[in-house]
C-alpha cells in the first residue's frame, strides 16, 4: 500500500520548519529514501493524513515527497499528482510559494509522465497549503510512502 500523508510546520531555520512539517506528517522520526516516483502494478494508495506507526524509529522509509520551504513572510504549498492503470502509474511533485502554481505545474507535469507511460486514467491530486508565519520559516509537505519503513543498517 502507498499511503498520502500531508503536513506543515513552522520554525526558526529551514530545516527546522521541514522537520516541523514532518512531524505533523507523522514521518520525523525515519529515515526518508527518495523514490523517482514510478508506482508499482497492484498497488493501493490511500489518503491517510498522517502516517501511522510504520516501524522503528531510524528505520528508512521509501517516499515521493513534495516540499516547500518558504522565507518569513511566505506562504508554502508542496503537493503530488498521480494515475495509474492496471500496469502502475506515476508521481509528480511540486513545492512552491502558491497553490495555484503548485496546481498549474502539477496538471502539466503528470499529463507529460502519463503520455509518457500511455496511461489514460483520471489524475488525482493533493495540495496541502501552510500559512506564513511572519517571523518564521514555513514548510509544506505531502508524501506518498511506501509500504513499512525497514532497518537502515
Amino acid at each position: 500500500m502507498i499511503r498520502l500523508v500531508w503536513g506543515d510546520g513552522v520554525g526558526p531555520t529551514e530545516k527546522a520548519a521541514f522537520d516541523a512539517a514532518l512531524d505533523d506528517a507523522g514521518l520525523h522520526q525515519y529515515n526518508l529514501r527518495r523514490l523517482s516516483s514510478v508506482i508499482p502494478a497492484d498497488v493501493t494508495v490511500e489518503s491517510s493524513g498522517t502516517a501511522p506507526d510504520l516501524g522503528p524509529t531510524g528505520n528508512v522509509l521509501d517516499v515521493v515527497l513534495a516540499e516547500q520551504v518558504s522565507h518569513p513572510g511566505a506562504r508554502a504549498a508542496a503537493g503530488l499528482a498521480w494515475a495509474r492503470d492496471d500496469d502502475g502509474g506515476v508521481f509528480y511533485e511540486v513545492g512552491d510559494t502558491d497553490p495555484e502554481t503548485v496546481a498549474e505545474l502539477l496538471s502539466a507535469g503528470i499529463d507529460r509522465g502519463t503520455a509518457l507511460r500511455d496511461i489514460h486514467q483520471p489524475v488525482e491530486t493533493r495540495v496541502h497549503t501552510a500559512d506564513p508565519a511572519p517571523d518564521r520559516y514555513t514548510a509544506a509537505v505531502v508524501a506518498a510512502v511506501y509500504g513499512e519503513s525497514s532497518p537502515l543498517l
